[in-house]
């Protein structure tokens, strides 16, 4: 009883210190945020006497609200077109039997293993002759389909009850019913996991909009070039706006904390 009490606790403990080891980044983060400008490079874990002139500062300089809004529009509209894609091409080839399903499912697998490095010029010269350069659909429109997304839901459809799904159709019910009131309710954990996925991806995907995207028209991310320069970096205004970056990630997760954690252990989604 003692040794399995001796586990227990060292098994908390080392929870514990993976868990600070973790959240001490953010914490640094948002410490050199709340320092005053001189004492940005201090490095006395207690930031005192706060300040937020940090903040103002980057508001001063950048538009952090149309940053935000900017980042937010692509993120929702990224994942939520992401998850759509995906739930109607693994409803197919866990559903239906078709010509060349097993040849096109590899295809998902290849396309998935290619480098998004190597699609991104074809993407570009196809959104310059498409007028979408230095547009947020032209940051969205290639990231639309995600192969990861498609193989992950492909495997929860295959496990779905096909016995359900005979009896809708038996019912008389049309494949479209089928999949939004039969399946689909069936499995919003695993919709909840990889949505959740989908949107922290696309709120901190760098490469892509820097590619798209000029100063006048970005995102949070591509926003923190302009505290970079020859001259020094501003880490104080940069400290401030990653912060706010990380803000709205870290108040999904602690609104939906319950339903973040059942998603994951009920979808087994990692």
């Amino acid at each position: 009883m003692m040794i399995e009490r001796l586990r227990g606790v060292g098994s908390h403990l080392l929870l514990a210190g993976t868990a600070l080891v973790c959240a001490f980044p953010i914490y640094w983060l948002f410490a050199t945020a709340l320092r005053r400008p001189q004492d940005v490079t201090s490095l006395s874990p207690v930031p005192w006497p706060l300040s937020i002139d940090n903040f103002l500062d980057a508001a001063d300089k950048v538009d952090v609200l149309g940053l935000i809004a900017n980042t937010f529009f692509v993120a929702i509209l990224s994942a939520t077109a992401q998850l759509l894609i995906a739930l109607l091409a693994s409803y197919a080839f866990a559903v239906y039997t078709f010509p060349l399903q097993r040849v096109l499912y590899l295809a998902f697998v290849g396309i998935w293993l290619v480098p998004f490095q190597v699609t991104m010029l074809p993407n570009f010269i196809l959104l310059t002759q498409l007028g979408l350069i230095n547009t947020l659909i032209g940051v969205v429109l290639p990231t639309m389909c995600s192969a990861l997304a498609v193989l992950l839901l492909r495997q929860h459809m295959a496990a779905f009850p096909k016995e359900l799904i005979a009896a809708a159709r038996i019912d008389g019910r049309s494949s479209w019913s089928i999949l939004w009131t039969v399946v689909v309710p069936n499995l919003r954990p695993a919709l909840a996991a990889l949505g959740i996925l989908l949107f922290i991806n696309s709120w901190n995907e760098y490469f892509w909009p820097a590619v798209v995207l000029r100063q006048s028209n970005s995102v949070l991310q591509l926003g923190l070039r302009s505290f970079m320069g020859t001259e020094g970096d501003q880490w104080g205004p940069m400290m401030a706006l990653a912060g706010l970056a990380c803000l709205p990630v870290l108040l999904l997760y602690l609104v939906l904390q319950r339903q973040i954690v059942n998603a994951f252990v009920r979808s087994g989604l990692k």
